[in-house]
């Protein structure tokens, strides 16, 4: 039986990944969150505020069973989403706490496996080198991942465990309650543009909606962590993992306003933070309409990201052939990932 801790295990990785392991007869599960999750077969939750060092020593003191952790915990800066990566020292020392307690409590620990993303390429910058590899040079700092990562593999020297870091793009889950998910930028967006009658349009930027994009869904991600986790070639080593395909947004929104019965519309540039920031009292009379689960607005959507993976008007390409190389093989059809997890938000009365 291994035991794994999740940090972040309420998050749009987090959960998915707790899903996963607990599907699976060999493991068991410990979520770290803020919020304390309900606890479940082979599955316990602890509330915990990762950036206090003496509440993370006195809480995971008892781990003495650890044996793998998933790290996939996050904490925004203020402001726009590209600035995100600015945002070190909160970053760095909830992953040092974690890690450096659960390293103390535990003599079984195996590995740890990091989730960071593609901005460790300066995807949020600008233009970068495509189809990014693991290999290629960083950006100029600052960027928290570098931050991460290089603690991590000082901290790991000469250890009896591994470290792997995992590198997804732009996070497509079914998690309501959870903001940074495109989706919900999207069927949020979506539902308030049928109410003014309005066709749906694509917000972001006209070069966005026609260049390269890709997403990695977190059922997906969770299937590459756990394997990220268990097999002995990826000790040490890092991997982009997305869907495996790439796509435009001008291709998939035709398909995208057919989920919500509406016509499609073209390019018409707006910030959504701005345009956004009044529409909770609208909001809150479709829940009461529609009967929808009564999810506060701000619960729902992180317009910032909206605005940041809308307004992404150069190519976003990483490869996956390491990956594929070391054994994982799992692709998902981007396209038909949307518009079926889009479909879900209706069904489960999320949105309109």
């Amino acid at each position: 039986m291994k035991t794994a801790v999740v940090v972040g295990a309420l998050g749009v990785i987090g959960r998915y990944m707790v899903e996963k392991l607990a599907s699976l007869p060999d493991w068991q599960v410990i979520g770290l969150s803020r919020r304390k999750g309900e606890d479940g077969p082979r599955v316990r939750y602890i509330a915990v505020d990762v950036l206090d060092t003496r509440e993370v020593e006195a809480k995971l003191a008892g781990l003495k069973d650890v044996t793998h952790v998933f790290y996939a915990a996050f904490q925004a800066s203020s402001g726009a989403a590209a600035n995100f990566a600015t945002n070190v020292i909160a970053n760095r020392d909830m992953l040092v706490n974690t890690v450096s307690a659960i390293d103390r409590a535990s003599t079984k620990l195996e590995r740890v496996v990091l989730v960071t993303g593609n901005k460790y390429y300066g995807a949020h910058l600008g233009p970068f080198r495509t189809p990014a590899r693991e290999d290629d040079p960083r950006h100029m700092p600052p960027d928290f991942y570098f931050d991460q990562i290089d603690w991590l593999t000082d901290y790991q020297r000469g250890k009896r465990w591994s470290w792997t870091e995992i590198r997804p793009h732009t996070l497509c889950g079914f998690s309501p309650g959870t903001s940074m998910s495109i989706l919900s930028v999207i069927a949020v967006y979506a539902s308030i543009s049928k109410a003014f009658g309005l066709p749906l349009r694509f917000p972001g930027k006209p070069g966005a909606f026609r260049s390269v994009y890709q997403v990695t869904e977190s059922s997906h991600l969770a299937s590459a962590l756990q394997w990220a986790a268990t097999e002995p070639r990826c000790a040490n080593q890092a991997f982009n993992i997305t869907n495996g395909d790439f796509f435009r947004w001008c291709n998939v929104w035709p398909q995208i306003a057919a989920v919500f019965e509406m016509p499609a519309g073209d390019v018409q540039t707006i910030c959504l933070v701005a345009h956004m920031a009044d529409k909770e009292a609208l909001w809150d009379q479709l829940v009461a309409k529609h009967g929808l689960k009564p999810y506060r607005f701000a619960e729902l959507v992180a317009w910032p990201f909206g605005d940041y993976v809308f307004g992404c008007d150069w190519d976003v390409m990483t490869s996956t052939t390491k990956a594929r190389q070391f054994g994982f093989h799992d692709v998902v059809d981007s396209e038909e990932m949307i518009v079926r997890l889009l479909g879900r938000f209706r069904e489960e009365r999320i949105v309109p």
